[in-house]
């Protein structure tokens, strides 16, 4: 659960990664827009949605290590 340990090492670690994870499926989305080849395509899709995997991954860690980010997905508007 949430601590101040967590908070200042992997936490931080783990919404670095979650940003580079979502830079990564729009790195694939523009590079399948335009690729040209199809097996090149479905490569790369299958590549951005491993992203997407990792991209859960992390979301799902996140809310069971900080309770606060956790409410806030219970919460929003």
């Amino acid at each position: 659960m949430y601590t101040k340990e967590v908070e200042n090492t992997d936490l931080k670690k783990a919404r670095q990664s979650l940003i580079e994870e979502l830079e990564a499926i729009n790195w694939y989305e523009t590079r399948i827009e335009d690729a040209k080849d199809t097996e090149l395509k479905k490569i790369l899709e299958h590549n951005r949605d491993e992203e997407k995997e990792h991209v859960a991954m992390l979301l799902e860690w996140i809310r069971k290590n900080d309770s606060i980010q956790d409410k806030k997905f219970e919460e929003h508007d």
